[in-house]
């Protein structure tokens, strides 16, 4: 009598579904059994299960109504084959068990955490975008795009974000992963012939996070199943979160789909921590120190010190101070700011290191194409007057030359025609948005 009503209740799905989406999900399901309203279905795989469950669960729950069967719960179990006494292959359901990403993924970082993260100007928005994320507001701007340069807590939001997910919403699979993972999943699944468990697996998943993506430029085959999978989970309605040392149409070897898409979201920049919240981080890594090191002695304007010196990168600034805390434990020692001085003189010089007119000559050649002899020449066509006027910006703003003096390097020009570059790119900065961020970008790379 159960398996009737199934047959009946197929015939009605193949009507209301169409053949093809029967054919493919429907069809392939068996009836284990019907009992106390729940009904427990065959399948092949975990992920047929799921997107049954999800897409079709409530249609075929109607459709068994209709002949006075109340079902409340589906219950899907996977068939797996194994070998009888008498060799004969036999299937035997297994119970689907979902992980919620911790063995897909990376292991998350306990550290990382909201409470943890230090707000200021620079951060305040992606902190605030994670925290919406992180909140269960799944649809907000998605994919949600992160990218900074190194140490200023892209890979802290995307950790927060995960931990707080997977504490919250016991019921959410999510996976967080870096660009390389990925990848070494899909070459791993490539060779062992394993890529529909690949796709399964990471288009079953509710939040996709995945980061330090500019690691997957140049690599065609991993940025097609990795277009495939982000179409897939965004048409799902399901949650993505990317992060990258740089906004997608800085990413060269990026294929121009995918590129599209992660600028389809939210793409927020995480600017270098400015004083204020540098000595911030300082002082929040202090207050967790002080729970380990009960004689902790520092002494006044060592971290001001720190804050100031230590501008480019926090994990250095970090580092650091954690070399201070373990210097003064080891020898007893308070921390001055005499003894900052000595026992950092590497990081201090390595922070005090001058960007040269050369470098940045070099760069802007490399950055826009052209060759040096035409940034020194009197050409004044737009493909080489605007790399000339960004590089003598640059010259302005990341040394201590004058104006004079960086006309001189820049072929003998006036004075003038330097202060009239300044003024220039100021002013397609406060317009432009994107060309403001290809300035960031290029002194980032000039001051890492």
């Amino acid at each position: 009598m159960t398996l009737k009503i199934w047959s009946q209740v197929c015939k009605n799905l193949e009507k209301s579904l169409g053949k093809n989406n029967y054919h493919t999900w429907i069809k392939p399901l068996s009836l284990i059994s019907l009992d106390k309203g729940k009904a427990v279905l065959s399948v092949k795989t975990r992920f047929q299960g799921d997107w049954i469950s999800r897409n079709y669960g409530d249609q075929i729950k109607i459709q068994f109504s209709k002949f006075g069967i109340e079902v409340f719960r589906l219950e899907f179990k996977i068939e797996t084959v194994i070998k009888a006494d008498n060799n004969v292959e036999k299937t035997e359901p297994k119970k689907i068990i979902l992980d919620r990403g911790s063995t897909l993924g990376a292991p998350l970082d306990k550290r990382f955490t909201f409470g943890r993260f230090v707000v200021g100007k620079p951060n305040e928005l992606a902190h605030a975008a994670a925290r919406r994320v992180a909140a269960g507001d799944l649809t907000a701007f998605n994919p949600l795009f992160l990218y900074g340069g190194v140490g200023l807590g892209k890979t802290h939001l995307m950790h927060a974000i995960a931990t707080e997910l997977r504490q919250n919403s016991l019921d959410l699979k999510v996976v967080y992963l870096s660009a390389e993972q990925f990848m070494y999943r899909f070459i791993q699944a490539l060779r062992d012939k394993q890529m529909m468990n690949f796709k399964e697996l990471f288009r079953s998943v509710d939040v996709l996070l995945v980061d330090d993506v500019q690691f997957m430029a140049g690599k065609d085959s991993t940025q097609d199943e990795f277009f495939h999978t982000f179409n897939a989970l965004i048409d799902q309605q399901k949650k993505i979160v990317i992060s990258a040392d740089r906004a997608p149409g800085e990413i060269n070897g990026l294929e121009d789909r995918i590129r599209s898409r992660l600028q389809c979201g939210l793409v927020v920049d995480l600017h270098p921590t400015d004083y204020e919240l540098r000595l911030g981080i300082l002082q929040e890594k202090v207050d967790n120190y002080r729970v380990q090191y009960n004689e902790l002695d520092i002494a006044k304007g060592v971290l001001e010190f720190l804050a100031q010196k230590i501008s480019t990168n926090v994990r250095v600034l970090e580092g650091a101070l954690t070399r201070l805390f373990a210097f003064s434990s080891l020898v007893g020692r308070q921390i001055t700011l005499e003894m900052a001085q000595e026992s950092l003189a590497d990081i201090l010089r390595a922070s005090d290191r001058k960007v040269t007119i050369d470098e940045i000559m070099r760069k802007i050649c490399d950055y826009y194409n052209v060759r040096m002899s035409d940034l020194l020449s009197p050409r004044r066509s737009r493909s080489i007057a605007r790399p000339r006027q960004m590089a003598m910006y640059l010259a302005k703003n990341l040394t201590s030359r004058s104006y004079p003096e960086i006309g001189r390097r820049f072929g003998n020009r006036d004075h003038t025609t330097v202060m009239h570059a300044v003024r220039k790119i100021e002013d397609l900065k406060s317009q432009d948005s994107q060309f403001s961020e290809d300035v960031e970008l290029l002194r980032r790379m000039l001051e890492a």
